[in-house]
């Protein structure tokens, strides 16, 4: 099994995944039920960005995410609005995809959003643990005064 990875905000982890290639193409794992930080299955989905477009903010509050980029790369950031986590108001960024094959695991009340680096398009895989429900998603416009990132291109 992979090590597990604590990051900066509480309850989030990084999990290196397996890319295993031979001359045919490539086996890129993702998630098992037997996997310690597995919860349960809701559905899995796959989400496209463009390079530049930036797809944010959602914040769910029953269901964990579990994200993998299968092709392209991302930056995803997110931001804690959890009142009662020691570290409520945090943000990080994480650059997953082609560059980092990891499994990022996002709690309930973890804001979240990316977007597109690179040439041509990501390819998102997320599989949570609920079945999607608009009753427990919240939008928020990617420049909302709300959470204290901006999205354009940081240099040094």
């Amino acid at each position: 099994m992979p090590d597990l990875i604590q990051t900066k905000i509480e309850g989030v982890l990084s999990i290196p995944l397996r890319k295993i290639p031979d001359e045919r193409g490539s086996i890129m794992h993702m998630l098992r039920c037997d996997a310690p930080h597995f919860d349960k299955f809701g559905e899995i989905y796959f989400s496209t960005v463009y390079s530049g477009v930036v797809k944010a903010w959602h914040l769910h509050t029953r269901m964990t995410q579990n994200y993998a980029v299968v092709a392209g790369m991302i930056k995803l950031v997110l931001y804690d609005t959890r009142d009662a986590s020691p570290t409520f108001g945090a943000l990080q960024e994480f650059f997953l995809g082609e560059e980092n094959y990891v499994l990022l695991r996002i709690p309930p009340g973890v804001c979240n959003g990316f977007k597109g680096l690179g040439e041509g398009r990501a390819i998102v895989a997320n599989c949570t643990t609920e079945p999607h429900d608009a009753s427990e998603l919240q939008r928020f416009d990617p420049s909302t005064p709300k959470i204290p990132y901006d999205w354009s291109l940081k240099h040094g």
